[in-house]
């Protein structure tokens, strides 16, 4: 017969073990009724984890697809405000010509002037307007203020417009001899002179610094929007133009005949001023529904992939909870024993 002997110390350290097993396991078991997921998604999952990490990841790739189709639509939406300032300025200066049609009076004349230089101050504020720290009507190029202000002293564009007229008549618009205009000489000079100056180069010359090139977002994997609109666009060169022969021709010393054509000309460009801003709002509305749809389908795949990551990852947290109880009683045991193998003692029996 062989006798082996067991030191309390012993008793004690295996305790110990026991007891720090269980408290990690707790912990764990904590961690996974908290979250809904295994703590240790490999140990789990085993060859499996490779599927719960694309998965993942793809679930992440759609979050940013997210986040950016929402500063997307915050672009648009401030967008779609400046524009229906604009839109609103270039009716105000429509209406602002059509009132003074076929009239020769000084004060009226003045006032639609005014009312015309307002749609024009509103219609520059509109144009330049920024959304986190972006000029919306900027095109690719964001960082640069789009529409240069034709009041500021030294201004390009009104500068512009001054040799024009006194390259094409031989005197200033508001010189005493305008009068000697004809109101074929006038149509010609705005028909063929101060149209093809807004329409063509000169505006990125004189007004614009606005790219061409509007912004592209992709707000599905495999869906690109144009997602801005830029201040090169015909319906604001129309506005412009139309602003510039109320303020600079309308008053002008000519006759009668020559501003009905001054005035025939400015209706017909503000009209096409606000067809073409118009339509830039239904341009960039049609884009805001494709992300809104964008968003709904993203929404969906989302809704797919986590309802298949939960399968794979969660645990049942009855069970868990169930085990973790179990668990804390048999520390609390644990505890209770190593308190009384501490207390076992040879002097207590001598």
């Amino acid at each position: 017969m062989k006798t082996s002997f067991v030191s309390n110390l012993a008793m004690q350290n295996s305790m110990r073990l026991t007891i720090a097993r269980g408290e990690n396991e707790v912990q764990t078991l904590q961690t996974e009724i908290v979250t809904g997921r295994y703590y240790d998604i490999g140990l789990a999952l085993g060859a499996k984890t490779s599927n719960s990490v694309s998965l993942n990841q793809d679930v992440s790739r759609l979050k940013t697809i997210q986040d950016s189709n929402a500063l997307v639509t915050q672009r648009m939406s401030a967008s779609q405000l400046a524009l229906d300032l604009m839109a609103d300025s270039a009716q105000q200066m429509l209406e602002a010509f059509i009132t003074v049609n076929g009239s020769d009076d000084a004060n009226n004349l003045q006032i639609a002037r005014r009312d015309v230089e307002s749609s024009l101050g509103s219609f520059n504020v509109a144009a330049n307007t920024s959304s986190n720290g972006e000029y919306l009507f900027s095109g690719i190029n964001t960082n640069t203020k789009p529409v240069a202000d034709y009041f500021e002293a030294g201004s390009a564009a009104k500068t512009a417009f001054d040799t024009m007229f006194v390259g094409r008549f031989g005197f200033s618009q508001n010189d005493p001899q305008a009068a000697g205009i004809t109101a074929a000489d006038m149509e010609d000079f705005i028909t063929n002179d101060l149209e093809p100056a807004f329409m063509g180069a000169d505006w990125n010359t004189n007004w614009s610094s606005a790219s061409d090139t509007n912004i592209s977002s992709r707000i599905l994997g495999n869906e690109v929007v144009e997602s801005s609109v830029n201040a090169n666009s015909d319906g604001m060169r129309k506005f412009a133009l139309a602003a510039v022969i109320g303020i600079e021709l309308l008053g002008s010393p000519v006759t009668s005949e020559v501003r009905n054509v001054v005035n025939t000309k400015a209706i017909e460009y503000a009209g096409q001023a606000v067809t073409g801003i118009d339509n830039q709002r239904s341009n960039l509305g049609v884009s805001e529904n494709r992300v809104a749809k964008a968003n709904d389908a993203l929404e969906s795949q989302m809704d797919i992939i986590t309802l298949y990551l939960d399968e794979m990852e969660g645990v049942d947290a009855y069970e868990a909870s169930t085990r973790m109880q179990t668990l804390l009683d048999q520390v609390e045991t644990s505890y209770a024993l190593t308190a009384r193998i501490q207390q076992m003692s040879l002097v207590n029996y001598l």
